[in-house]
């Protein structure tokens, strides 16, 4: 870089925000960088306003960016951390949750490496005599760890190289002559390698499970789909059918409705014809009367006389005729009749629904799971019948529904009982 005529400084690394070098750094659209914890709280404090807005341009974003983690900027960052711009080593301070370098003496720096030789950890300037002296090229540099210790025996202070498969637990080379004598052991490195190939055998067992219930849950979703589309169809017809059901009951009662004012007009005009006729002869009468009335009052004898040789005899009625009380009137045969209907209507209803509600309660939609199980995988099978589900019930079905009326042995007529009841009593009612 030096070479190259370009000149760094560290403050270019630094995070606006917190003024330290960069950690964690994520770019956002505007193009500046940020660590990611401190872009992330700025814009925590404004989210009740929904304003996001970049602390350096301000320029605003909605919605807001994701974030997420600039990895070229923070290897650069890194390397700028640990070697100065002419290939220099500088320090590097380790911080909470680093691990320190064994050999720094006051603070020390961040360290790198671990040697499982030499059981201490090294920063880039202390691993160096490792990488350079021949001293050094048969120890074991692994990244730099905070729990080394615990690759060393607790017993024999040697490092653990040995895996025992009788007790299965790591040991020494010096645990093999001891309590570990003529057990099956193996180098840590071949049951690393024999460990790794079941963790990918579990592995791929795990993705083809992954696989089978994915294409599980794509086809339940399907069936959902379709589900809801017959549901919704279903529904459609069976409006299509109670609302011409409803019409042709709105029909009938309109039907009945004319009828009963069709008889009520010829009855009035039956009636009026009678009054008629009544009034007629009643002033007839009346004037028969007024004549006798004017003869009665004659004092002389001889016109008396006279007079009545001329009166009118009284004018005969009309023979009787025949009509109802208002006790014999027609409305309680007729409320009969239509409690009768009313009888056999709901009799077929609920017949008729309880056909319907019979024949969606068996009607199983998701039964268990019965596939068969995956290479090397036990599949336990769910029990999803409807008894242990909780669904939501029809609210106007009570729990234990029993039907109050008996079906046919096909299940598609209703009874006759409560036919032949209301044919008795009618035939009663006609008798009486």
């Amino acid at each position: 870089m030096a070479q190259a005529g370009v000149i760094l400084d560290k403050d270019q690394f630094n995070c606006s925000i917190c003024l330290d070098t960069l950690k964690n750094p994520v770019t956002i659209p505007c193009g500046h960088n940020y660590c990611f914890n401190c872009i992330r709280e700025h814009w925590n404090q404004n989210d009740i306003l929904g304003v996001f807005a970049c602390p350096q341009c301000r320029q605003n974003f909605n919605p807001r960016p994701t974030l997420a983690r600039n990895t070229m900027l923070a290897d650069v960052v890194e390397r700028f951390k640990t070697v100065g711009l002419n290939g220099d080593v500088i320090e590097s301070f380790a911080e909470a949750d680093d691990v320190e370098c064994d050999v720094c003496t006051g603070r020390k720096n961040k360290a790198v490496k671990s040697c499982l030789v030499c059981l201490a950890s090294y920063c880039d300037l202390h691993v160096q005599p490792h990488y350079e002296s021949a001293a050094f090229k048969k120890h074991k540099l692994v990244t730099a760890s905070k729990q080394l210790q615990e690759t060393i025996c607790p017993i024999h202070d040697k490092l653990l190289e040995v895996f025992c498969r009788s007790d299965n637990q790591c040991i020494c080379y010096l645990c093999l002559a001891d309590e570990h004598k003529g057990h099956d052991t193996v180098r840590a490195e071949e049951e690393v390698q024999h460990r790794l190939g079941q963790l990918s055998d579990m592995q791929q067992t795990c993705q083809l499970q992954i696989d089978y219930r994915e294409k599980q849950s794509e086809e339940l979703k399907q069936a959902i789909v379709s589900l809801s589309r017959c549901a919704r169809g279903a529904i459609e017809k069976s409006d299509a059918v109670f609302t011409g059901l409803i019409r042709s009951i709105e029909l009938k009662r309109f039907e009945v409705k004319e009828l009963i004012l069709a008889q009520e007009k010829t009855a009035i005009a039956q009636t009026e014809q009678l009054l008629s006729l009544i009034h007629k002869e009643i002033a007839e009468l009346k004037k028969t009367t007024a004549e006798l009335n004017r003869c009665s009052y004659t004092e002389d004898h001889i016109p008396f006389l006279q007079s009545y040789q001329s009166l009118p005899a009284p004018p005969a009625l009309s023979p009787p005729l025949s009509y109802r009380q208002h006790s014999d009137l027609p409305i309680g045969a007729l409320m009969d009749a239509v409690s009768d209907f009313k009888g056999l209507l709901e009799e077929v209803c609920q017949g008729g629904f309880s056909n319907i509600y019979e024949k969606v309660k068996d009607l199983i939609i998701v039964g268990p799971l019965n596939s068969d199980p995956l290479p090397g995988q036990t599949v336990a099978l769910m029990d999803i019948s409807p008894r242990n589900i909780e669904c939501n019930r029809n609210p106007f079905i009570s729990e234990g529904f029993v039907p109050m009326f008996a079906l046919s042995q096909t299940g598609t007529r209703p009874s006759t009982v409560f036919r032949q009841k209301n044919l008795q009593r009618r035939s009663h009612s006609r008798r009486k």
